[in-house]
């Protein structure tokens, strides 16, 4: 992308709905410590006993996103694949997306009826965002401890993300967030796609998450007939 264009202008080169067959791949994107491992255990739980489901994680240097799921028995350990970055997390699920697909096809090999992979990336900030190549729909992870200015700041996660998600709503109160303000903005910025106010605290099933999931499978299961 040249560097003198907006990045919330920035258009994917490949184009949702372009892959036919095969499971539901959702991204789950957002900054450092917004909390999408933690989604990406609540949705394990909540979703694995309903699908055929399997988890690619994305670090720089290490496994500490993978580790953690194993840790906490979200999935069996061959449904969970990691992928160790080496760079800014958002080239492997946006620009190069190779090592991604490597490990989505590794999964989909050793689990033939796969119906749904998470691919959670690692950290980054407000620009990061999926090719369209790797997954059919993203979900962006915003948390209050931000400030509710996070949401009108936009970027291409805020903005063009199928699901924006704002985490940690419980620590509003402590962090002088107006979880109202945030609702505003992000429905100002997201042109009518939908945004959710959660908190994993005090909903360990992420329900209303696990629901739009669940809606996107059954789309893609009409689209597919």
């Amino acid at each position: 992308m040249p560097p003198d264009h907006n990045l919330d202008d920035y258009v994917d080169p490949y184009s949702p709905g372009h892959r036919h067959g095969g499971p539901l791949r959702v991204g789950l994107g957002g900054p450092v410590g917004s909390g999408k491992t933690a989604l990406a255990a609540a949705l394990c739980r909540t979703l694995g006993a309903e699908y055929d489901l399997a988890v690619v994680t994305n670090d720089i240097y290490t496994t500490e996103d993978a580790d953690f799921l194993r840790r906490n028995a979200v999935l069996p350990d061959d449904r969970i694949e990691a992928v160790q970055t080496g760079c800014c997390p958002h080239t492997a699920i946006r620009d190069d997306i190779t090592a991604n697909l490597d490990a989505v096809e590794l999964l989909e090999s050793r689990h033939p009826g796969l119906e749904l992979v998470l691919v959670e990336s690692g950290g980054d900030n407000l620009t990061a965002s999926f090719s369209y190549g790797l997954v059919d729909v993203q979900v962006f992870v915003v948390d209050v401890a931000g400030g509710d200015k996070v949401p009108r700041k936009g970027g291409p996660g805020v903005t063009a993300s199928d699901l924006l998600v704002v985490n940690k709503t419980d620590l509003a109160p402590l962090v002088g967030a107006d979880l109202g303000v945030m609702r505003r903005d992000a429905d100002a910025v997201r042109g009518g796609k939908p945004t959710l106010l959660i908190s994993l605290r005090e909903d360990p099933a992420a329900t209303e998450v696990a629901e739009w999931v669940r809606e996107q499978v059954r789309a893609r299961a009409l689209q597919e007939a």
